[in-house]
C-alpha cells in the first residue's frame, strides 16, 4: 500500500549550486511558502540590515557580522486555518543555525518574535523548530513550544546560520493543522506564479508542469540542474513531463507581445520501500517491546539516516502518519497488529505504509501463593506452592516433583517454576518457599521488678519463634514487657503467631526487704513479704542456708524479729518460700521471686 500524502514539508535539496538555491537574504523579498512546498537553501550573508541597527530581536543577538543577522534566509507564509502549528527546520549535525519567527503583516512591522530559538547545537543535534523533534527526542533543548493559529495570520520565518559550516537546511511544517486541513492549512494564494509553488515530488510520481497561458503562440522549456538554464529540445508544449530535480523555466510568447518567463523549483526524493517484518512472540513480564529493534528489517539496505519508521495501531494512522507508538511499548496480553510506516526523512510525503507484523504477548505466570511457611515441629506436614492451579501451566520443583503442590514436613527452602508454554515460547517464574519449623514456646524466666510504684514483668523465653505475650486476661501484645502490674496472683502467657501452641505461668508480684535489723531501734526490726495480704491464705517460711525452718508467718503476723526460740540469730542470708491457694483451690509455691534476704546487726 505504497502511498503518498500532503504532509506539507519544506526540503532542501543539500549539495546542489548556488544556481538551485531560492533563498532570499532580505525580509522584503521574503519567499512565500505554502502547502507542498520545496525550500531549498544555503545561506551566504544577510543582504540589507532587516533589524535597522537594532542589536538584539527576541532571544537572537548583534553577531561578529554587526548585525543581528549573519547568514539569513527569510520565508513568510500565511495559515489558512485554525489548530496547532509548527515546523522542522533539518540541518546537518555539524552545523549551527537559529531562528526567530515573527507574526507581522510586513517587514516593517516585525516586533518581538512569537517564537525564538537561539541554543548552540552542542549536542549534534539534526532539527529545531516549533512543537515536537520529529526523531521523538524529547530532551532537546531546540524546539520551543506549539503555535495556535486561526486563518489569515501572517508570519515571516528568519533562518540563520552561526557556524562556519553552511550545507543548507529544510523546513518541515507540522501540527494537527495539517490533518484536519490537509489542502488548505496555509494559504497559496500568496504566491503569484504561472507555474505555481515549488514542488516536492516523490521519484516515484508523475509530475507534469503547466505552463497554459491565454494568446500563447509558442512555449520553449528549460531546466537548469547546476549549469545555467538549457532550452530542453523537442519540448514545445504548454505542459512538460518531468522527472529530474531541477529549476525549470517557460518562455510563453503570447499574440500580444507581453511574453512570460515563469521559474519553478521541483525537488525528488526517494520513496522509501517497507520490507517485509517477522512477527514477534514474547513473555508479558518483559514489560515493554523495543520497537526499533524491528526498524533494521523495515529498512533492509536504505540508509536509516535518511528514513525513519515509525509504528502504529491502525493502518488509517500509519497511513497519515500519526499517532505514533512510543518506541519503548508497553506489553498487553494477546495478540495485536503493528502497522509499520518507513518515510522519507527529506519529504516524509514519500512513504510505504504496506507493511505490518503481528505482535503476540504470553501472559508470565504471577504467583500469588506464600513464600514463608511456618510448621509446628510435631507437624506431619504442609502443602506449599499452588492451591488453585492453571490447567495450562506447567510446574516444576526443584526436589523433582511436577506438581503445583507439594507436602513438606522439613526446613529449607524449596523452589517452584511455573511455566506457560502458549504460543510455543516458555513463559517462566520461579518462586523460592523458605519452610521454617516453629517451636512450641517456653517461659524460661519471669523477671519481676516490685516494690516500686510501677512494677513490671518481663517474659523471658529462649525459644526462637514469632511471638505474642498476655498477662492475665488482658488483650495480646507484641511487646514482653508488662508495666503498672498491680501487687497478687497473675498468670503470664506466650502464644505462637504460627499456631504452633502457647504456653501458661502463674506468678505473684510483692514485695519485700532485702534486709532488715532487729537492733530493737523500731526502724526495719521486723522482716516480711509486702502484699501478701492481697492472695488466698499465704503462709511464709524462713530457712537459714541450711535449709532449717526457723519462722512461718500467715498474712496477720506482725513479722519475723530475727530470732528463734528467743535466740538471736546472727547476721546473714536467709530463705524463705511462699506458698497459697490459687483461683483453682490448689496450694501452689510462688515462682520468679528472689527468695533470699539479709539480716544485719
Amino acid at each position: 500500500m505504497k502511498s503518498k500524502i500532503l504532509l506539507f514539508w519544506l526540503l532542501t535539496i543539500l549539495g546542489t549550486t548556488s544556481l538551485l538555491s531560492q533563498v532570499a537574504a532580505d525580509c522584503g523579498n521574503a519567499v512565500p511558502i505554502c502547502n507542498n512546498t520545496p525550500v531549498n537553501g544555503g545561506t551566504q550573508g544577510y543582504g540589507i540590515d532587516d533589524f535597522n541597527g537594532d542589536t538584539t530581536s527576541g532571544c537572537l543577538e548583534q553577531t561578529i557580522s554587526g548585525s543581528i543577522e549573519s547568514n539569513s534566509a527569510w520565508y513568510r507564509f500565511r495559515t489558512g486555518a485554525s489548530g496547532q502549528l509548527g515546523f522542522n527546520i533539518g540541518f546537518d549535525a555539524s552545523e549551527d543555525w537559529d531562528f526567530a519567527l515573527y507574526r507581522a503583516a510586513d517587514c516593517n512591522s516585525l516586533g518581538e518574535p512569537v517564537r525564538c530559538n537561539f541554543f548552540d547545537n552542542s549536542d549534534a543535534e539534526t532539527f529545531m523548530g516549533v512543537g515536537e523533534d520529529p526523531t521523538g527526542n524529547t530532551n532537546t533543548v531546540l524546539y520551543e513550544d506549539w503555535l495556535n493559529v486561526m486563518p489569515g495570520e501572517d508570519y515571516y520565518l528568519m533562518i540563520n546560520n552561526f557556524s562556519n559550516n553552511n550545507s543548507g537546511f529544510s523546513i518541515q511544517f507540522s501540527g494537527n493543522i495539517f490533518t484536519t486541513n490537509p489542502f488548505d492549512a496555509l494559504d497559496c494564494s500568496i504566491i503569484n506564479n504561472l507555474l505555481g509553488p515549488p514542488l516536492a515530488a516523490c521519484d516515484n510520481e508523475n509530475i507534469i508542469l503547466d505552463g497554459t497561458a491565454s494568446n500563447a503562440v509558442s512555449y520553449t522549456w528549460y531546466n537548469d540542474t547546476g549549469s545555467g538554464f538549457q532550452p530542453i529540445a523537442g519540448e514545445t508544449g504548454p505542459t512538460l513531463h518531468v522527472t529530474v530535480s531541477a529549476m525549470y523555466r517557460v518562455e510563453v510568447i503570447t499574440t500580444t507581445m507581453t511574453n512570460i518567463i515563469s521559474d519553478v523549483q521541483v525537488a525528488f526524493n526517494a520513496s522509501p520501500i517497507t520490507n517485509s517484518i517477522t512477527d514477534e512472540i514474547v513473555c508479558s513480564d518483559a514489560g515493554i517491546f523495543n520497537l526499533t529493534q524491528k526498524d533494521s528489517q523495515a529498512l533492509g539496505t536504505q540508509d536509516p539516516a535518511a528514513f525513519m519508521v515509525t509504528y502504529h495501531n491502525t493502518q488509517n494512522d500509519a497511513m497519515l502518519g500519526i499517532n505514533s507508538l512510543i518506541s519503548s511499548y508497553p506489553l498487553s496480553i494477546g495478540t495485536e497488529t503493528i502497522f509499520v510506516r518507513t518515510t522519507s526523512l527529506e519529504n516524509p510525503r514519500c512513504f510505504d505504509a504496506s507493511e505490518q507484523f503481528q505482535l503476540s504477548v504470553v501472559e508470565t505466570p504471577v504467583l500469588n501463593f506464600p513464600t514463608e511457611i511456618f510448621i509446628c515441629e510435631d507437624s506431619a506436614g504442609v502443602i506449599i506452592g499452588e492451591t488453585t492451579p492453571d490447567a495450562l501451566y506447567t510446574y516444576s520443583w526443584d526436589t523433582g516433583e511436577s506438581t503445583p503442590g507439594i507436602t513438606v514436613s522439613q526446613a529449607g527452602n524449596y523452589s517452584l517454576t511455573v511455566t506457560n508454554n502458549q504460543l510455543g515460547l516458555p513463559c517462566s517464574t520461579s518462586s523460592l518457599i523458605t519452610v521454617v519449623v516453629s517451636e512450641t514456646p517456653v517461659i524460661t524466666d519471669v523477671i519481676i521488678e516490685d516494690l516500686q510504684n510501677n512494677n513490671t514483668v518481663e517474659i523471658i523465653t529462649d525459644v526462637m519463634g514469632s511471638f505474642e505475650y498476655q498477662i492475665d486476661n488482658e488483650p495480646f501484645q507484641s511487646g514482653n514487657i508488662f508495666s503498672n502490674v498491680p501487687p497478687g496472683a497473675h498468670t503470664v502467657t506466650i502464644n505462637d503467631l504460627n499456631g504452633c501452641g502457647s504456653v501458661t505461668e502463674s506468678i505473684i508480684v510483692v514485695g519485700y526487704p532485702s534486709f532488715f535489723t532487729p537492733n530493737g531501734d523500731g526502724t526495719n526490726d521486723y522482716w516480711h513479704i509486702l502484699g501478701v495480704s492481697n492472695l488466698e491464705n499465704p503462709m511464709v517460711y524462713v530457712y537459714d542456708r541450711y535449709g532449717k525452718l526457723l519462722k512461718q508467718m500467715d498474712d496477720s503476723s506482725l513479722g519475723w524479729d530475727g530470732t528463734f526460740n528467743g535466740r538471736e540469730l546472727p547476721s546473714s542470708d536467709y530463705w524463705f518460700k511462699l506458698i497459697y491457694t490459687d483461683l483453682q483451690g490448689q496450694l501452689v509455691e510462688a515462682r520468679y521471686i528472689n527468695n533470699h534476704f539479709a539480716l544485719k546487726r
